[in-house]
């Protein structure tokens, strides 16, 4: 099954936040896969796989930036995204 969720972490405490990751890992080892729009760097770092658009809005955006690994995310000097990335996995870009 797959599921799709267009930030879900919106509104969310921490702490829910850290509920949320619990069961969307659940639903994983379930064998379903997840889909997650997200701007949430907590819930970014998590991902087994992101695609970062950017690296505006609207005519400047709407482009891949990057497909990969959060780790690597980070090391792309286009990525807006892999800037604040880096705080948040204690890593410099």
């Amino acid at each position: 099954t797959l599921f799709i969720f267009d930030e879900p972490t919106t509104g969310l405490h921490f702490h829910d936040i850290k509920k949320l990751l619990k069961a969307l890992n659940t639903l994983i080892e379930q064998g379903n896969t997840i889909l997650v729009i997200e701007h949430n760097m907590d819930m970014i770092k998590c991902a087994d796989w992101v695609i970062d658009i950017g690296p505006e809005g609207g005519d400047g955006g709407g482009k891949v930036v990057f497909e990969g690994i959060p780790e690597d995310l980070v090391k792309e000097k286009t990525s807006y995204t892999g800037k604040y990335l880096a705080s948040h996995l204690n890593l410099n870009p």
